[in-house]
């Protein structure tokens, strides 16, 4: 019976020839080294802090134990949490994963993300777009009301987020612990603007240089009225098809309807394929379109079919869309369409 041991080896280190090549490089030896500290806030008082444009580039984020502090986070992230904090104001560029909050109380924030989840959080106003349901737990006096921002980077750092600024599900609260006879949340008021909540960085912090608005329309995310009772019984359902114009089509309809008057109640953005354009909108001929990202939306007034097929003759001739005939079918149109987009989104 044998065994293995060790012996301190008679053997010289070998010497390196001259010409000899040195040893490969791989690109993680490369890396720069990260400091956690970096992507990190931590026991912050009567501050303001937070992180500039192309400081965290989709890493992950923690804030916690933070009191009284203002925080600006102007970059994409992977995920945040945000632990015991209280009384803070928080400002989250779009966040490609979830946003956690745990045991927080007397938060306002702005939060763009795919997930928005809180915990044992009571008293918290949020202006959030969220591509899934919003979800709240243990948590009390929540409110809520549509993102309404803008920062010079914010349309790119959606675009690195991968988030649609036309998929905000904002209002449409899932409560995971609900209490008969208790609402845990509610909607802010309609006119609720961002700066009665969530100041502007001070003027001698080191966010002064980055070039804010909160005016609803210079926002990122359209501002929709989202699960308000409509004023009115008359929808219509706007559709353009893929295009490399779009998104700027879908902003220049909003213009021109809000501008005389109709309200922007939900916007969409859906991948399509010929086959399922013919079904949802129930058409007998084939419609030819390219296959790719559709952007919907309702809007809602009395005489809004009528104005939306004239501003799609009179602007958007030539591109291809979709607009509600009139107003008896306009109703099914939006059923029909937005009940595909959230099946086709997992809602």
């Amino acid at each position: 019976m044998g065994c293995f041991f060790s012996k301190k080896s008679r053997r010289k280190s070998p010497v390196k020839e001259p010409g000899q090549t040195a040893p490969k490089q791989y690109s993680w030896d490369k890396r720069e080294k990260v400091d956690p500290k970096d992507f990190m806030l931590t026991g912050v008082k009567d501050a303001t802090v937070g992180r500039l444009p192309g400081k965290l580039n989709g890493q992950q984020f923690v804030i916690q134990d933070c009191e009284n502090c203002n925080i600006f986070v102007f970059d994409h992230s992977a995920t945040v949490t945000i632990d015991d904090c209280v009384n803070c104001r928080i400002v989250l560029g779009p966040v490609k994963g979830s946003v956690f909050f745990r045991d927080c109380k007397d938060i306002k924030c702005v939060v763009a993300c795919q997930q928005f989840r809180t915990r044992d959080c009571k008293k918290m106003d949020v202006f959030l777009c969220c591509a899934t349901q919003p979800i709240i737990e243990s948590s009390t006096s929540m409110k809520f009301g549509c993102f309404q921002y803008y920062y010079p980077d914010l349309a790119f750092h959606f675009k690195d987020a991968g988030l649609s600024i036309f998929n905000n599900n904002w209002s449409n609260i899932h409560d995971f612990t609900p209490v008969s006879g208790e609402t845990n949340w509610s909607l802010l008021p309609e006119d609720a603007a961002v700066l009665e909540y969530v100041p502007l960085p001070d003027s001698e912090s080191e966010f002064k240089s980055v070039r804010i608005s909160t005016e609803v329309n210079r926002s990122i995310v359209p501002m929709t009225k989202g699960g308000r009772r409509k004023e009115s019984e008359e929808s219509c359902l706007f559709v353009f098809f893929a295009g490399d114009y779009t998104t700027a089509n879908a902003r220049k309809l909003i213009d021109e309807t809000t501008a005389k008057g109709y309200t922007l109640i939900q916007t969409k953005e859906v991948s399509m394929r010929p086959e399922d354009v013919n079904r949802v909108f129930q058409n007998n001929k084939t419609i030819f379109v390219p296959t790719g990202p559709v952007v919907a939306l309702e809007l809602n007034g009395d005489g809004v079919v009528e104005a939306c097929r004239s501003i799609a003759n009179e602007i958007f001739n030539g591109t291809k869309v979709f607009v509600s005939e009139n107003k008896s079918s306009a109703s099914r149109d939006v059923d029909n369409f937005f009940n595909f987009a959230d099946m086709q989104m997992g809602l």
